[in-house]
């Protein structure tokens, strides 16, 4: 059986299209589940320099909402991604609000929790702003915890771009 990697996967951007993940195949993917009115929505910001800083080098950030966790992305997707841009000036790609835990999980969560399961093994996505790191060969390199700034994983990025 072949191994699973990112581009296996797809998902619906924030303005409702279906897109295949393989398109982003080669490149390194930096996904965060996000909320508009969490504690640490000035995450923005930082994921906004890192997709400034290094998409020309090759990596994607992507951002899913996730309504999940106290419920602080209440809005439509449409409220999101205006939120988003005027806000913060976000201009890398947003997805679709998803969920991020449970059955009703979309199958790119479930995949990413069991190849990097966070504190202690839990595979659950504990809050908004997780992030995970996958490498040029479609591969999960790190899960980062919500508290991790973006620009403390500035070292890994470079790591991961430099990988051939």
């Amino acid at each position: 059986m072949a191994e699973v990697c990112i581009g296996d996967f797809d998902a619906e951007t924030i303005d409702g299209k279906r897109v295949k993940l393989s398109r982003y195949q080669g490149q390194v993917i930096l996904i965060v589940n996000t909320a508009s009115q969490c504690g640490f929505t000035p995450q923005f910001a930082g994921l906004e320099t890192l997709w400034d800083t290094y998409r020309e080098r090759g990596l994607v950030v992507l951002g899913f909402p996730s309504n999940e966790f106290g419920a602080q992305d209440p809005g439509s997707n449409d409220e999101i991604a205006s939120f988003c841009q005027l806000n913060y000036g976000v201009s890398f790609p947003m997805m679709g609000k998803v969920q991020v835990n449970g059955a009703q999980a979309l199958p790119l969560y479930q995949w990413l929790s069991r190849e990097a399961p966070g504190l202690l093994g839990s595979k659950a996505i504990k809050w908004n702003f997780t992030k995970f790191l996958v490498g040029r060969d479609g591969h999960v390199i790190r899960r980062y915890a919500p508290q991790d700034a973006p620009a403390k994983l500035a070292d890994d990025i470079e790591a991961a771009l430099a990988a051939g």
